[in-house]
């Protein structure tokens, strides 16, 4: 076996060097392919701007002391975040799918 073919064939060692690259492309792709998604995308970093009390709880540190309105905000951004993050994690378990499919059928497994 060629040292290609070595390579090719580690695909834990391709995956742990290329995982960022990876998510990266797939947010990408997401955002140019599903609407829903970007209108999400814009709707949470809007409300990152309209409501800097926001990053204050998600990044900062200390104490911090809410509205009732504020609170009612920062429930719905995190609905909202956890709806973002549930599409990309679906999004990564099927391109896992295809790409674990083709590395299958390039090795001669399928």
């Amino acid at each position: 076996m060629s040292a290609a073919t070595e390579e090719y064939n580690d695909l834990v060692k391709r995956m742990e060097h290329g995982f960022m690259e990876i998510d990266n492309d797939i947010i990408v792709d997401l955002r140019k392919q599903d609407d829903s998604y970007l209108a999400l995308c814009r709707q949470i970093g809007d409300m990152e701007r309209d409501y800097p009390f926001i990053l204050n709880v998600t990044e900062g540190e200390g104490e911090i002391s809410l509205t009732a309105e504020e609170h009612r905000v920062l429930v719905e951004y995190f609905r909202l975040s956890l709806k973002k993050d549930n599409i990309e994690r679906k999004q990564i378990y099927f391109r896992g799918h295809t790409d674990g499919y083709a590395y299958l059928k390039k090795i001669g497994r399928v």
